[in-house]
């Protein structure tokens, strides 16, 4: 503990919020969802201001029940977050609707005896008292710590990490990514471990919740009527990503490292493409989008540029470390076009290749390859939802393949591979999740054709809890290996993937565990993959 006069305010200006909904959508929106839109596109960005701007907040229960983060690395900067709730299940997080302010600190040690940056935010109601300090003035490649308090509580403390300079080549970088976290189908076991391992950075490929609820009985509580209910309201959402941050070992992945986040589909409703879900009407679908995105921005560690308009948010930005990697983090959600034939998993036809469709977006589609064009650094990365590769899930001579994956918008990705390909740019690797399995193998321009020119490569993260405990081996992955050689490895338990990237070789190690569905299990390195700079080929490490 410190006296007040160790945390002295500082004023950071505001930014300004992105004019994501155009005038005519906007006035559209606001037509067909009347009131409840206009709240939701109303509310101000929460500010920075001096310490005197209000009262500290007045509880007698700790306010920082879900934790703090850290994300989006730059050279000179990170994103803060955490959000006051000293009953994080009842509305508004058990604080009442008065602007409060948040102090935070930034030390280099962990005891923070060498401060870097301290200052004072506002939290508001509008946004559930959630925070996002974006810290500028930080030195690049450097790890850091830090903590917010408000009033007598102080925050639990949190590591973070800056990008390299754009111009430096760092030796190393270490690297997690996961997906797909469904608190009621396990125990967090692999968060846990990814906690304790040290990485720079972590990337969150999607389903951070599950708008649905179920009672599978794995966990106390999963009965509980917010855990049941499907999440539709903004106060619904908030609920939900509550239930899921108060787990602990969530809790310390966040505080292990920086995240840099997606969304996929459950963090609004299961499979839903642009302003289309099944068959609930466009006009409430918004509605239902704008409350999901607002709690999704509100629970994440975000900069204001991605602070949703409504029902639109941009996502997709791209983040360098240095001259070492580049990750450019998509959004295969927002912009696609609807699934072909209906969703499900069928045979490829003029639907999935027709080239007026795209899972991207014509304007994501350009802005993806452009980038690559021009980057300058060793390993270019692509941070998504879903597989790129070809997923015949079939014995036999016929095809069957997922409309919802990249399968479904082949066109969209014969233009990306063969965008990479014209460009000339090496070292293109996929992450992605949402399969609920492992799986790896090489991304060729004709994978019909065993001669055709690989041009990236792809690693597949399983889920962190979603689908049980799995198996290593079950009937679909092994129709998966037999019938797609381009696929070199899967598995099918739960877990996630720690990588190691240094300028001459990427190596992925797929850390699984043994059981999900009970609070102790182990967790194991099942393979340990690479990628050599220049080859696009997997290969046993």
């Amino acid at each position: 503990m410190y006296s007040d006069s160790g945390w002295s305010a500082a004023v950071i200006s505001k930014q300004s919020l992105p004019e994501a909904l155009s005038s005519a959508t906007r006035r559209r929106f606001l037509t067909v969802t009347g009131a409840a839109a206009g709240l939701a596109l109303s509310g101000a960005l929460p500010g920075i201001q001096p310490a005197s701007a209000a009262p500290a907040a007045r509880t007698k229960d700790d306010p920082f029940t879900l934790g703090v983060a850290s994300g989006d690395p730059l050279p000179d900067s990170v994103v803060l977050w955490t959000r006051l709730a000293p009953d994080p299940l009842a509305p508004f997080g058990g604080m009442d609707r008065r602007v409060y302010p948040l102090r935070w600190e930034v030390a280099t040690d962990e005891r923070f005896r060498h401060i870097a940056r301290r200052g004072t935010t506002r939290v508001s109601p509008e946004f559930s008292h959630s925070a996002h300090v974006d810290v500028r003035g930080l030195q690049p490649w450097r790890e850091y710590f830090y903590r917010f308090r408000s009033g007598k509580f102080i925050s639990p403390v949190g590591r973070t990490k800056t990008a390299p300079a754009p111009d430096q080549l760092v030796p190393h970088l270490s690297m997690a990514f996961a997906s797909c976290q469904a608190i009621w189908e396990g125990w967090y076991t692999a968060h846990r471990d990814l906690a304790a391992r040290d990485h720079d950075v972590v990337l969150f490929l999607g389903d951070y919740i599950y708008e649905f609820g179920i009672d599978r009985g794995i966990r106390p509580g999963d009965g509980d009527e917010h855990n049941t209910r499907q999440a539709v309201t903004l106060d619904d959402y908030r609920q939900r990503y509550a239930y899921h941050k108060l787990d602990p070992d969530l809790q310390a992945a966040h505080h292990s490292a920086p995240w840099i986040v997606v969304f996929d589909d459950h963090e609004v409703v299961d499979n839903w493409a642009g302003p289309y879900a099944g068959s609930t009407p466009t006009d409430q679908f918004l509605v239902r989008r704008a409350n999901a995105f607002r709690a999704y921005w509100e629970n994440m560690p975000l900069r204001a540029p991605q602070a949703p308009q409504g029902p639109d948010m941009r996502l997709h930005r791209r983040l360098r470390y240095g001259r070492l990697a580049e990750f450019s983090m998509l959004d295969t959600r927002q912009y696609r076009d609807d699934q072909a034939n209906g969703d499900g998993t069928k045979a490829p036809n003029e639907a999935t290749a027709d080239p007026a469709r795209s899972i991207l977006g014509s304007s994501q589609e350009r802005w993806l390859l452009d980038g690559l064009g021009h980057s300058q650094s060793r390993w270019n990365v692509l941070g998504h939802q879903t597989a790129i590769t070809l997923l015949d899930t079939v014995s036999g001579p016929n095809i069957a393949v997922p409309m919802d994956t990249w399968d479904g918008y082949s066109a969209s990705r014969d233009r990306i591979l063969g965008g990479i390909a014209a460009r000339g740019v090496k070292n293109v690797v996929s992450l992605a999740g949402d399969l609920h399995r492992s799986l790896a193998g090489d991304l060729a321009l004709d994978f019909h054709d065993p001669d055709s020119p690989v041009v990236a490569t792809e690693f597949v993260g399983t889920s962190i809890t979603s689908g049980l405990d799995g198996q290593d081996l079950d009937a679909g992955g092994k129709v998966l290996l037999e019938e797609n050689p381009h696929l070199k490895f899967g598995n099918f338990q739960r877990g996630y993937v720690s990588c190691k990237i240094t300028p001459e070789l990427w190596q992925s190690e797929f850390r699984v565990c043994d059981k999900v569905t009970v609070p102790d299990g182990n967790v194991t390195t099942r393979t340990v993959l690479a990628v050599e700079n220049g080859v696009a080929a997997v290969q046993q490490a």
